[in-house]
C-alpha cells in the first residue's frame, strides 16, 4: 500500500468528486463518483445495479483520478487499486455515517445495510502533480 503525503491528503480531503475506471470484457467504463478519503483509503458509495458495481464483482482492479483543472495549474492525484465491497457491519456503518454527514444526497435518500454497497479502494499505486 502506498501512503499519501500530507499535501496529497489535504488535496483529497478538499475535493468531493472523483472519476472511477473499471472494465468488463476489456471495455473500459469511467464515471464520476462522490467519495470520502479516510486513513489512506478511498470510499465510494454505489448501487447494486450500476455497471461499476457489476464490473468490480468480476474484476476488482480500479483506477481513480481526483483533479482540479485550471489551465496551467492542473492538480491531480491518480490512483490504481483494488476495490473491496462493504455491505454491512461496523466499518460499513462508520463510513456510511461519514457519507451522511458530508453529502446532502445521502441524507435525502438514506439507505441501510445490504441496501447499497460502499466500495473500499485499497491503494496499490499513486501519482500526483501540481500540489504544493
Amino acid at each position: 500500500m502506498n501512503k499519501f503525503t500530507r499535501i496529497e491528503e489535504e488535496f483529497l480531503q478538499s475535493i468531493e468528486e472523483a472519476r472511477i475506471a473499471t472494465s468488463h470484457e476489456d471495455i473500459p467504463h469511467v464515471k464520476p463518483v462522490s467519495y470520502i478519503y479516510q486513513n489512506n483509503v478511498i470510499f465510494i458509495a454505489t448501487d447494486y445495479k450500476t455497471r461499476t458495481f457489476k464490473n468490480i464483482k468480476i474484476n476488482p482492479q480500479v483506477s481513480l483520478v481526483i483533479d482540479v483543472y485550471i489551465p496551467g495549474k492542473h492538480k491531480a492525484v491518480c490512483i490504481q487499486g483494488k476495490a473491496e465491497i462493504l455491505e454491512q457491519g461496523k466499518e460499513f456503518l462508520e463510513i456510511y455515517k461519514m457519507f451522511d454527514k458530508k453529502f446532502a444526497w445521502v441524507r435525502n435518500e438514506p439507505w441501510k445495510e445490504n441496501e447499497a454497497p460502499i466500495l473500499k479502494i485499497i491503494v496499490n499505486n499513486k501519482i500526483s502533480w501540481g500540489l504544493k
